[in-house]
């Protein structure tokens, strides 16, 4: 065999040796992706299986604001709905959007049921009521930090896949960019609160 054919041969291997490695790495951003979703996905499970029993402390109290709650239930449906469809495919752009819409209404709901029982000072002072709303408040802090994790495997992600020459092995095989988790999906809602006295 000629030299040149050596240094071929040694110029390919190098080249499929780097492009397996860069798949190999491509494939295990994404499945951290899909992990940091599994961590979201705990936490939704246990903040759905928190509110009906804050419900049923605040039913006792609130028998005239049946409205409140039963919304509150309805968008608690309706979110975990969207969460089995999202944690089904967590890199479905489309479910996780489903996702977000379902949790901004359950997150509505539930800031009307505390507006209304800091209205009953019985239902504030239930035990019950108390332990419960500071484990739905350490479960959201939860689940803040899970979709900061997420989003943060997102960008390595889509970083990993944007920057040549991993780029050419992304378009090869599909590696499409991956869709963050965003606590606000319009401008109206970025616009800071205006407080007046």
């Amino acid at each position: 065999m000629s030299a040149t054919l050596w240094v071929l041969l040694a110029v390919g291997l190098t080249l499929v040796f780097w492009a397996v490695g860069a798949y190999n790495r491509l494939v295990r951003l994404k499945n951290a992706i899909a992990n940091a979703f599994g961590q979201i996905d705990v936490q939704l499970k246990r903040r759905y299986d928190l509110i009906p029993n804050l419900v049923e402390v605040a039913r006792k109290y609130l028998a005239h604001e049946a409205q409140t709650l039963e919304a509150v239930i309805a968008a608690r449906n309706q979110a975990r709905s969207a969460e089995q469809g999202a944690a089904a495919s967590p890199l479905n752009a489309g479910a996780l959007g489903a996702l977000a819409g379902a949790e901004q209404v359950l997150g509505g709901a539930l800031g009307r049921l505390f507006a209304v029982a800091e209205a009953y000072p019985d239902l504030k002072a239930d035990q019950t009521m108390r332990e419960l709303s500071e484990e739905l408040s350490s479960t959201e802090n939860r689940i803040g930090f899970a979709r900061q994790a997420y989003n943060d495997h997102v960008l390595e992600f889509n970083d990993a896949a944007a920057q040549f020459p991993t780029l050419i092995v992304a378009r090869l095989f599909n590696f499409s960019t991956q869709s963050m988790l965003e606590s606000t999906s319009s401008e109206v809602e970025r616009q800071p609160v205006k407080v007046a006295f």
